[in-house]
């Protein structure tokens, strides 16, 4: 199976994705463009597009920001050319044209591309891989390259980028110099510079920076031993923290720095889907589950430490020294849209579906100008953001960062959607994504499909089947949710039973133009129970409506939000439709206790309790109204 092979071949008209990738293209991208040229008073200053014009020789100055400060242009192009696909737009598209030209002038004659070493250490290219990014920062640009020319057409960045991919595989393989990026992200750039020029040397490029890692000799070890300077000073005999303690094959656990991991599974799932490679596709297997199943949070959150912003252990999931890097939820919708590929199982569509929905979507302020980082499952005021150990789970969205990877990498997420909803083979449409609008296949002599939804406030997903030629037979294969308790498919107004397969229902026919199915899923609010291993949830519960993770806030709920409990005995839930600051959505409601104690710091009397209303709204609309406390886990 393949996703749909471009974003203008779905195009997305939701009731409740449009309106976010409207805010995308009219304020996001222009306002980071804005922040990249240092434009926004009171923000974190990026330089980076200014590190360009010094590379370049069209600037004076010295070199500004974080070592990989690049990427940040990087994934603006990527998103700047999903938005081209979406809709035109003649100043972005020129904005993103100077930006080329710009990069293109600050290539050196040899195809080597980055300002840092351009400009502040010229001498020392190449030579401190772990640490300092230039594989990373080139796995962008790659990237955004490949997008550009697939959305607009146009071959100027792309030729740029393939020259300086062109002097990687000159360097670096078996025969060559040996190495592997610190920060993964090389591997996914190359495939992906394969799948757009069909030139094999990419995709064995790829594959060598996957093989290489985790062999003996140790590369970084090695490394270090070569160069009598450092950047961060990090420790090259950490191998779990870089993923390069065994070979990629034989790596069983989720370990090390989250975003690093996943962009290196995601490569691994690229890989073997186009080549077969079996050992490949158990090891992502394996690691999937390990990530799934034990080392997530309820909001698709990965990253259980700030320090190294890393995997820890299996169960280990403390709600307010979390991490949860907005990029490693995106990264995680990368991997699961590579299994998809592979093999349409509902379980990696049902894990995209909840990254989109909670831990990526509230790394964005609702106004789309301020952004999370981490994204906490529990807020305390006076501690979060402020106390050592808890400084980096802020309790307000900032308009920027010093390190800055997370927004512009939302911006890509959000306007390439189209990708991720839809695949096909040649007997099968696969519906991953209920997203209203269009979408066109090859598949049976070629289809299009409109989907109509108010997804997810309401619970039915309306598809027409227009064939091209009148009529054909073929599969469409509707995944259903594992939260959905119940689900009823009809077809043309009358009830279908479809056959049910790895989480989803094959409607299998000869279809006529106007043919009509709806999907009919379960919303009804529930509550989630943690695993008993998860030893920060003992003794809660939370709250889930379809996709939607909820939360309670302050400001609906008065402070002191772990006064409040939520018993076994509540079992109604109410929900109502809402509308203000935060949207319009569907809120929750349940009656539950507050305890108070009395007052000293400790007592033998037991604390009382009264009965109090818990409200509770989606947790990606948190921290856009009044600061204050919030909670996912509610005690029982």
């Amino acid at each position: 199976m393949r996703n749909n092979w471009a974003v203008r071949n779905v195009k997305v008209d939701d009731k409740f994705w449009t309106p976010i990738q409207n805010l995308v293209l009219d304020k996001v991208i222009p306002y980071q463009a804005d922040i990249l040229e240092d434009k926004i008073a009171d923000a974190e200053k990026s330089h980076a597009i200014q590190n360009f014009r010094i590379a370049a020789g069209e600037a004076e100055g010295e070199f500004y920001g974080m070592v990989f400060q690049d990427s940040d242009v990087a994934k603006w192009l990527e998103a700047a050319a999903y938005a081209l696909s979406i809709r035109p737009n003649e100043a972005m598209e020129k904005k993103a044209d100077e930006y080329i030209a710009l990069i293109g002038r600050a290539q050196e004659p040899d195809g080597y591309l980055n300002t840092y070493f351009s400009i502040k250490e010229p001498e020392h290219k190449w030579q401190n891989l772990q640490e300092c990014h230039e594989l990373y920062c080139s796995g962008h640009m790659i990237e955004a390259a490949a997008a550009y020319y697939e959305a607009t057409g146009k071959d100027e960045f792309l030729n740029i980028m393939r020259r300086n991919a062109d002097l990687i595989c000159e360097r670096f393989g078996e025969g060559k110099n040996r190495g592997i990026p610190g920060h993964q992200e090389i591997e996914l750039a190359m495939f992906k510079l394969y799948q757009v020029t069909g030139e094999k040397r990419y995709l064995q490029t790829a594959q060598y920076f996957l093989d290489e890692r985790g062999k003996e000799p140790d590369f970084f070890a090695e490394e270090v031993k070569k160069r009598d300077w450092h950047h961060w000073g990090m420790n090259a005999g950490n191998r779990e923290y870089a993923q390069n303690h065994a070979p990629v094959r034989e790596q069983k656990q989720a370990v090390g720095h989250s975003v690093r991991a996943v962009y290196m599974y995601t490569a691994m799932a690229a890989v073997a889907a186009e080549t077969g490679d079996k050992g490949l596709l158990s090891a992502c297997l394996t690691l999937w589950d390990n990530i799934v199943n034990k080392r997530m949070y309820i909001t698709g959150g990965i990253g259980s430490t700030h320090h190294g912003e890393a995997f820890t252990v299996d169960y280990d999931l403390p709600n307010d020294s979390i991490y949860a890097e907005t990029c490693a939820s995106i990264a995680m919708v990368f991997f699961a849209g590579k299994m998809l590929e592979i093999n349409p199982m509902g379980e990696y569509a049902d894990i995209m579906e909840k990254e989109l929905y909670n831990g990526i979507l509230s790394g964005m302020q609702l106004d789309g100008t301020r952004f999370f980082y981490v994204n906490p499952l529990e807020v305390v005021p006076g501690v979060s953001g402020e106390l050592p150990g808890f400084k980096h789970a802020l309790p307000k969205r900032p308009q920027w960062f010093g390190c800055a990877c997370c927004p512009p990498n939302a911006a890509r997420l959000f306007t390439s959607l189209g990708y991720y909803a839809w695949g096909e083979n040649k007997k099968t449409v696969f519906n991953h994504l209920y997203l209203g609008g269009n979408a066109e296949f090859e598949c049976a002599g070629g289809i299009r499909i409109a989907c109509d939804a108010n997804y997810p406030w309401e619970d039915t997903i309306n598809y027409t089947v227009h064939p091209t030629n009148k009529s054909a037979e073929f599969s469409l294969a509707l995944r259903i949710p594992a939260w959905s308790k119940t689900w009823d498919i009809a077809v043309n107004g009358l009830p279908y039973k479809p056959e049910v397969k790895n989480g989803y229902a094959y409607i299998m026919r000869n279809w006529q133009d106007g043919d009509k199915v709806s999907l009919t899923l379960c919303l009804e609010p529930r509550k989630i129970y943690s695993n008993t291993k998860v030893r920060e949830n003992a003794g809660c519960v939370a709250l889930m409506r379809g996709p939607l993770v909820y939360c309670i806030e302050e400001c609906d709920n008065g402070d002191d939000l772990s006064a409040l409990r939520l018993p076994r005995s509540s079992a109604v839930i109410s929900e109502k439709l809402q509308h203000g600051i935060i949207g319009n959505i569907v809120t929750l409601k349940a009656e539950g206790v507050r305890m108070t104690s009395t007052g000293t710091l400790y007592s033998g009397i037991p604390p009382k309790s009264e009965a109090a209303a818990l409200y509770a709204v989606p947790y990606y609309t948190w921290g856009n109204r009044e600061s204050g406390g919030m909670r996912v886990w509610i005690f029982e």
